[in-house]
């Protein structure tokens, strides 16, 4: 019997090189900024917002007080009410100092349709390059389709780490609209599936 999603890995992706990021361009009314004091409350309505959980300003510190919270990994973008999405640039050391972790995505209801969650994406990225990683990689649910085909418009593609996934990631890509993202993405789907080995140098596999 298949297991179900919440039993199952998170899909990943992977960005396999920093190296040709676009520039940041905010919509007219909205610009991009990192985090500065205060903005526990700000993060926690946003991401309140997004995933659908009752947060408050404790849970920023709950959930990012891992030890890798710099001022500067934490951004977002905002309007003159104050943050409406957020995204963060992590550092995970089981994937290595050269790979960043694009980390607690996530945008107002409200502020859809403005490609926001690409621009916070790309800032946070932005930051990892910065901060000289060589690569990033994520975590997302089968049913963020939108997130999905945000990330894919950001150059990630399905990094396998188990064999549920293949499918998985043929059904959230159909589902997603993405009409070639199969064949587009054959050789990574029906590839070998990832052993994650952690070296100096960054993630083998």
């Amino acid at each position: 019997m298949p297991q179900p999603e919440r039993f199952l890995p998170q899909l990943v992706m992977g960005r396999p090189s920093l190296d040709d990021l676009p520039s940041l361009a905010p919509p007219p009314g909205y610009h991009v900024r990192s985090f500065r004091p205060g903005d526990e409350v700000g993060w926690a309505r946003v991401i309140s917002d997004s995933f659908g959980q009752p947060l408050g300003p404790e849970d920023f510190h709950r959930r990012m007080g891992d030890g890798q919270f710099r001022p500067e990994r934490v951004w977002f973008v905002a309007d003159s009410s104050g943050p409406v999405a957020t995204a963060s640039a992590w550092l995970v050391p089981r994937w290595g100092e050269a790979t960043g972790v694009l980390h607690m995505v996530g945008v107002m209801g409200g502020h859809t349709g403005q490609r926001l969650g690409r621009l916070v994406s790309l800032a946070a990225l932005r930051q990892m390059q910065a901060e000289g990683r060589q690569r990033a990689v994520l975590q997302t649910d089968d049913h963020r389709l939108p997130a999905i085909r945000t990330y894919l418009g950001l150059g990630f593609e399905p990094y396998l780490i188990h064999e549920s996934q293949r499918a998985r990631w043929r059904v959230a890509l159909a589902a997603a609209g993405v009409a070639d993202g199969v064949a587009r993405l054959a050789e990574q789907l029906d590839g070998p599936l990832r052993t994650l080995v952690v070296r100096e140098s960054g993630v083998e596999g």
